[in-house]
């Protein structure tokens, strides 16, 4: 259930990050870069402290074929810290370290071997450090960068590299973006207990022995254009291809079958996926903020998904805002899904994966943010506090809760 966690907290982050922009751009300020003088040296722009928790609940654990309990908790905490500095031409170096530390409960991964007090994924924590490096022109705004991240728990690894670029137009009306990214995981090959003979690779679904490795590359790119379209409307397009390849397939996650045959999950070992995305931005005055989101979803395993989104940020104060948000998914499920007991026996791959199944689900909750002049709770340091909840809702008789804190200090 890692998975869904993972999907609902990106949700969630990602209503969170696009609220940062709560007011129409400024005009470009008049070009003074060449009689400024830029420090060299290295100064440290802002920190911030972000943690969450979040719990779900359900009836249709894949761990179990479809079936049993879905409860999952996670208690995510991250931090940044962002560095800046100037070059001899004057250009912005930026570094930005971030350290994520998660850990979770899973109620369904301790009946991957349910004769043991509790299996070795029951319970984990997740590491996830990176580093990245953008330089800037700030009398052009264009950019390029690079990171560097690593993540690691009990039953993988991954490092992962990515380029970024950012372009704008001499108006600094448009602007474009490009992500190049990669992912070179390694998965611990874990079976259910039924399927562990004392061959350990004597048939198909057992040709992998205890605790062997398996790669799962993942390839992605991302490009957006957005447009300032009048001093209240704000326009952005995105498309976002990946690629994967290798272990696709959750090993520990049974399947049943009409014959009455047991075997672990089996999906292709490739995948690519294309999501499209709009974004309009209306700011209506200067106390509110219309932001509406849409995306298509699509990739070869025939799951295809359409999202909406609207969130309206409300201005109470010069630095007190609420933000309430709505989020509409729907979905498709793959060709290779089927509930427990139902797969044919003569299917070459099959899933009861619920995350993978036709569904529809709501996300919507709301975000209270406070910026002081003089610094939250008086002090001058602590610059923004925010706070957001979220409840999720899915067709499948899952729910979620999530609460979210962000700190920043500059």
């Amino acid at each position: 259930m890692k998975k869904l966690y993972l999907n609902v907290a990106m949700l969630y982050l990602g209503i969170l990050a696009s609220h940062a922009q709560v007011a129409p751009p400024a005009p470009a300020k008049t070009d003074t870069s060449s009689t400024a003088y830029h420090s060299r040296k290295l100064t440290l722009d802002e920190v911030n402290l972000v943690s969450a928790y979040y719990h779900q609940d359900g009836n249709h654990s894949a761990v179990t074929g479809g079936i049993g309990t879905e409860l999952l908790t996670d208690f995510a905490n991250t931090i940044d810290v962002q560095l800046s500095n100037y070059n001899k031409r004057g250009r912005k170096n930026t570094f930005l370290f971030e350290l994520g530390v998660d850990h979770y409960s899973s109620a369904s991964s301790d009946k991957i071997d349910p004769s043991t007090i509790s299996s070795a994924s029951k319970s984990d924590n997740r590491i996830y450090p990176s580093l990245n490096w953008t330089r800037s022109n700030e009398q052009t705004g264009n950019a390029y960068g690079f990171t560097g991240s690593y993540s690691h728990e009990y039953d993988y690894q991954s490092f992962g590299a990515a380029f970024n670029l950012t372009r704008l137009s001499k108006n600094k009306n448009t602007q474009f973006d490009m992500r190049l990214q990669v992912f070179l995981d390694t998965w611990k090959v874990i079976l259910p207990i039924e399927l562990r003979a004392a061959a350990y690779g004597t048939t198909v679904d057992l040709k992998h022995g205890p605790e062997e490795s398996a790669p799962r590359n993942s390839f992605s790119a991302a490009f957006s254009v957005s447009q300032v379209i009048s001093t209240r409307l704000q326009a952005l397009l995105a498309i976002e291809p990946s690629y994967q390849h290798g272990l696709l397939s959750t090993r520990y996650q049974r399947d049943y079958f009409t014959d009455g045959s047991l075997r672990a999950e089996t999906l292709p070992g490739k995948r690519y996926k294309l999501p499209i995305a709009a974004r309009f931005n209306y700011f209506l005055d200067d106390h509110y903020v219309i932001r509406t989101y849409y995306r298509y979803y699509m990739d070869n395993w025939g799951i295809r998904a359409h999202t909406a989104e609207v969130e309206i940020p409300v201005k109470l104060t010069s630095f007190v805002s609420v933000s309430p948000f709505y989020r509409y998914n729907t979905q498709q499920g793959t060709r290779y899904f089927a509930p427990y007991g139902q797969h044919n026996p003569n299917a070459p791959y099959y899933t009861s994966d619920y995350d993978l199944a036709d569904l529809h689900s709501s996300f919507f909750g709301a975000g209270f943010r406070i910026t002081p002049p003089k610094g939250v709770f008086g002090w001058q340091h602590l610059s923004m506090l925010e706070l957001r909840y979220g409840h999720y809702v899915r067709s499948t008789d899952l729910s979620s809760n999530i609460v979210t804190m962000n700190l920043k200090f500059k």
